[in-house]
């Protein structure tokens, strides 16, 4: 005779953990797909940021000299190249050399009371050996009485700058007492006197 079935018995410890399986065969790549339809145009972007200041010269240069020593700023929409001090006139080897205050050579970016030397075929150099002068613009400030020494003298000579100008500047004269207009499409740096030499 079959006797009756027994309970349930409680669940066994796990087993130990068997060794890995050998690595399977890889299969062969798939084919490259066709490509898919163009999508929708993007949304415009955000505007970018200003561009920086033009890097291009135009080649045409405004000097302007304060006669003091304060150091004058650039008109409106140039760019200024350089700052210096006011260089009129200098004697070296007995020759006289002068210098167009609206050229940039009269605007020197160092102060010296004789800004060059002799040099001759030997390369031998010599500083101020022929009773060499240099003039200067001078500022407004009251001549001294007694001689300056060494950067004091700063505070006597006119200060100037080099710009670069979208255009050449160009001088119109009225030959009355009336200002002049500037050409369409211009406009006025300054007003003055017509000097002739």
């Amino acid at each position: 005779n079959k006797g009756e079935e027994g309970s349930l018995g409680e669940q066994g410890l796990e087993g130990l953990l068997g060794p890995a399986g050998p690595d399977g065969d890889q299969g062969d790549m798939g084919e490259k797909g066709n490509t898919g339809p163009q999508g929708p145009p993007g949304q415009t972007g955000i505007p970018g940021q200003p561009g920086s200041a033009s890097t291009w010269s135009s080649g045409f240069l405004l000097v302007l000299h304060s006669q003091s020593e304060t150091e004058p700023f650039c008109p409106e929409g140039m760019t200024r190249l350089w700052t210096g001090y006011s260089l009129l006139y200098f004697e070296g080897q007995e020759k006289a050399h002068n210098q167009d205050l609206g050229l940039a050579g009269s605007c020197l970016p160092v102060f010296s009371t004789m800004p060059f030397t002799y040099c001759n075929v030997n390369q031998v150099c010599y500083y101020a050996s022929r009773n060499d002068k240099s003039y200067w613009l001078s500022s407004a400030a009251p001549l001294p009485m007694m001689p300056l020494s060494d950067e004091e003298i700063e505070h006597y000579i006119s200060r100037c700058v080099v710009c670069e100008a979208p255009a050449q500047a160009v001088a119109v004269h009225s030959q009355d007492q009336s200002i002049p207009s500037c050409p369409p499409n211009w406009r006025s740096l300054w007003i003055g006197y017509s000097f002739l030499m």
